[in-house]
């Protein structure tokens, strides 16, 4: 069950992605630009997926009152990951229009229709939202806590990749409490999260490659330096997210029990103008 959260809110961000941004819009750094950018890629055909896990378990649920509230937040989760899905739709727009190939979302798509034709239990699918769903909250935290993650972007860049991670923070635990509330057993919880942090890390990666490949900038000693820096150095990847990631596979975990929801509550409020509440 849910531990005690805020109210879900389904949000329209006022950003301009139609107008275009620059091809190394993060502060001039291709390996951090085509690294965010392949994380994009996977969005539209991965929250589609996650809509579809809950879609499709939630009236499983027992009809009992205790979970009213998690019927609620699926309601507004299923509105948040949506209007994800439409703006890193534009943004993926733009990515095409510079030239770079979205190989990730072919990837993530014949991996779904595979698991349709083999039939495979609608409380899986579940659990690997529910696993995505955690990578994207240590991302989403990290965003919003280390402000060099995201502090050379271009303003609306930063805007949008803040605004994604606020939500992601916000909504954590609906897919996990859902799994749990339909029995969803803790060999499969943990077994499908580390089939998932294994294809993260192998994708993400393939997709970054491909990106500074398209870009010209592989080879460039400057792009594996940002490579070195950006998982090793101060704020570091590696160092401030292999911790969140591992306690994912404690029996006790809870996504509420990790994070800081004052961290999203906080930039929402102070960004109140960017944004306005659909429901």
């Amino acid at each position: 069950m849910s531990h005690d959260t805020s109210p879900l809110t389904v949000r329209k961000l006022t950003v301009d992605l139609a107008s275009g941004f620059d091809r190394h819009w993060h502060g001039g750094d291709a390996y951090r630009s085509m690294y965010y950018n392949a994380l994009s890629m996977s969005f539209p055909v991965g929250e589609q997926s996650f809509i579809d896990s809950v879609r499709d378990t939630m009236d499983a649920l027992p009809n009992d009152a205790r979970y009213d509230k998690l019927r609620a937040d699926i309601a507004q989760f299923i509105g948040q990951e949506a209007t994800h899905r439409h703006l890193h739709g534009q943004y993926n727009a733009q990515l095409a229009r510079q030239g770079l190939i979205n190989h990730w979302e072919n990837w993530a798509t014949t991996r779904i229709q595979w698991a349709k034709r083999r039939k495979l239990s609608p409380v899986y699918m579940l659990a690997v939202t529910a696993a995505y769903e955690h990578c994207t909250a240590v991302f989403g935290d990290g965003a919003l806590r280390y402000d060099r993650w995201l502090a050379k972007a271009e303003p609306k860049m930063r805007l949008m990749w803040r605004w994604h991670a606020a939500e992601e923070t916000e909504h954590k635990a609906v897919a996990f409490d859902l799994y749990r509330a339909l029995g969803g057993s803790e060999r499969q919880r943990v077994l499908t999260y580390l089939y998932v942090l294994f294809m993260f890390a192998v994708e993400s990666h393939a997709q970054t490659i491909n990106n500074l490949w398209h870009d010209g900038t592989l080879f460039k000693p400057r792009t594996w330096w940002s490579f070195t820096t950006m998982f090793l150095g101060r704020d570091g990847l590696v160092w401030r997210c292999t911790g969140p990631m591992l306690k994912y596979l404690s029996p006790s975990f809870h996504p509420n029990r990790h994070g800081d929801p004052q961290l999203a509550e906080a930039w929402l409020a102070a960004h109140h103008a960017e944004w306005r509440a659909v429901r």
